[in-house]
């Protein structure tokens, strides 16, 4: 297996995710594609989340906060520019979470900050939470992309945000709170191309290869426009809208369910199960 590196070099949320799936769908599959990327001032919604639902309508609109929905699951995230995204994408035979995983701890660790993976979807440091990670596989092919908090402003994460209520009652409020940290508490000098510098050795230290970088030449301006096209439109990002009437949730452990009913004289009329 070969390795590329590509550093999107652009803040704009809508043009990200269509790169990275541009990549996931056009590029020769002989590699595995490490990409990182910043989004400035935006939230990223999952694929399959109601994102009204997600988001501080209000305080969104007021400060001019982008919204767009990713092609991967998981819950809403925030982003600014001390933030740094990754996205590993390889075909789905060669595609091993631990091992992908391995590479933010090792990045971590080469840097003096103590890592660990928890469950699935998180990495901690302390035990607090510094990266989540989400997931997507579509024709033999797969990608895990995820967060790092360098040195977000965390007092927009309350902001912005609005996780369900069952959730925060299956974790407790002050938990939730609590358990994410910026990686600058621990490295007050680190810096975002400090971080980004530490990844991309630490993905040749763990698959023993030398990465090759990517800087887009001959890439198909027209199918990444098409794909910009799509994240950028109001029916991705906010979905199927249904004149609710009645409205379910029940949190599971592997998540979240909402049912969404329009009933009209008894009769169930549309629904939306996010």
């Amino acid at each position: 297996m070969k390795l590329s590196y590509l550093d999107l070099m652009t803040t704009d949320p809508s043009y990200n995710l269509a790169m990275e799936q541009y990549v996931f769908d056009c590029l020769p599959r002989d590699r595995m594609y490490f990409m990182l990327w910043q989004n400035d001032n935006a939230i990223i919604v999952g694929k399959y989340q109601n994102t009204i639902s997600e988001i501080n309508e209000e305080a969104v609109r007021e400060r001019g906060i982008r919204v767009v929905r990713r092609l991967s699951g998981g819950g809403a995230v925030y982003h600014d520019l001390g933030n740094l995204n990754f996205t590993f994408s390889l075909r789905t035979q060669d595609y091993d979470l631990r091992r992908q995983q391995s590479v933010i701890v090792e990045a971590c660790r080469s840097l003096g900050i103590p890592a660990e993976i928890s469950g699935r979807n998180d990495i901690l440091t302390n035990g607090c939470k510094f990266s989540g990670n989400s997931f997507y596989s579509h024709a033999g092919c797969s990608f895990h992309n995820g967060t790092l908090l360098v040195n977000v402003d965390m007092a927009n994460l309350g902001k912005y945000l609005t996780p369900s209520k069952t959730k925060l009652e299956s974790k407790g409020v002050a938990s939730v709170r609590s358990r994410v940290i910026n990686l600058t508490e621990l490295k007050p000098d680190l810096t975002i191309d400090g971080m980004a510098q530490a990844m991309v050795k630490a993905l040749e230290t763990v698959y023993g290869l030398k990465a090759e970088e990517l800087r887009g030449e001959g890439f198909d301006a027209a199918e990444i426009e098409r794909r910009y096209q799509r994240f950028h439109s109001y029916d991705w990002v906010y979905g199927k809208s249904v004149p609710c009437s009645f409205s379910c949730a029940k949190r599971f452990s592997w998540g979240e369910v909402t049912v969404e009913l329009a009933v009209e004289n008894g009769c169930v009329a549309d629904a939306a199960v996010w």
